[in-house]
């Protein structure tokens, strides 16, 4: 039935009438480019909603982006003044660091010389006590008798050397008495190269003037034949060039 139907609509002869011939490699080309735009057009209609918007979407970004083939201006000058800037402030605090290291030290010296004058102060108060309380209780004491004769004079000198740090034993200072004296507070030696210099030796350890000026001790008599003076002077002469008295065994 339906082949009649067909047959009567369609005339068998229609497509071999007067324009009935083979297609050409053209028509071949255009068929299948519109047969391609047909797919293209149904492919796209088949695509969701939400698909179409991010193709649009990711188009119109794509589209956005631009390029410039001109060299950007200024940057070389914005990093060179940072870096300028960046070396002021590092040679700032720098100056700060060496300012308050400056200031510490000197403060640190000012509080230093601060303490050392005080201690300075103290020790010469503590000084001044000590000698207060050395002449009171020397003014309490009653003056020590000694005897006008060699050992008084020796007894004497070595209170008043003991008095002022210098050594000597009674063995040591009667022993050089009798050598160079033999006891006699007014001799002199007029004979030796001091005599012969015009400084001859005089008194009891035979002392020239000027060691004598040299080592008197403070508190004994100036006069040079003065026993006590003479002995004092004498063993303050020896402390210092040969330790003590006790170890002069000849001419000093």
């Amino acid at each position: 039935m339906s082949k009649n139907i067909l047959s009567r609509a369609y005339p068998k002869n229609v497509l071999t009438r007067g324009h009935s011939r083979a297609l050409t490699r053209h028509h071949k080309l255009a068929v299948a480019g519109v047969a391609a735009l047909g797919a293209t057009a149904i492919g796209l209609s088949a695509v969701p909603s939400d698909a179409a918007t991010t193709t649009t979407t990711e188009a119109a970004a794509t589209a956005n982006v631009s390029y410039s083939t001109e060299p950007i201006q200024g940057v070389k000058a914005d990093v060179t003044d940072q870096l300028a800037d960046a070396s002021v402030k590092v040679e700032q605090i720098a100056a700060k660091k060496k300012a308050a290291a400056e200031a510490a030290a000197k403060k640190k010296a000012a509080a230093e010389a601060k303490a050392e004058k005080a201690r300075q102060t103290e020790e010469a108060a503590s000084r001044a006590a000590e000698r207060a309380a050395v002449k009171k209780s020397a003014a309490k004491t009653s003056p020590k008798s000694y005897g006008n004769n060699l050992d008084g004079w020796i007894r004497e000198a070595m209170d008043i050397m003991k008095k002022h740090g210098i050594p000597g034993s009674y063995e040591g200072i009667h022993r050089n008495i009798m050598r160079e004296s033999s006891g006699n507070p007014k001799a002199i030696n007029l004979w030796d190269i001091n005599a012969q210099n015009g400084i001859p030796s005089k008194g009891l350890l035979q002392v020239i003037p000027p060691t004598f000026e040299a080592y008197h001790v403070p508190g004994t008599s100036k006069n040079i034949y003065d026993p006590v003076a003479n002995i004092t002077a004498a063993c303050n002469y020896a402390a210092d060039k040969y330790g003590t008295m006790d170890n002069v065994d000849s001419a000093y």
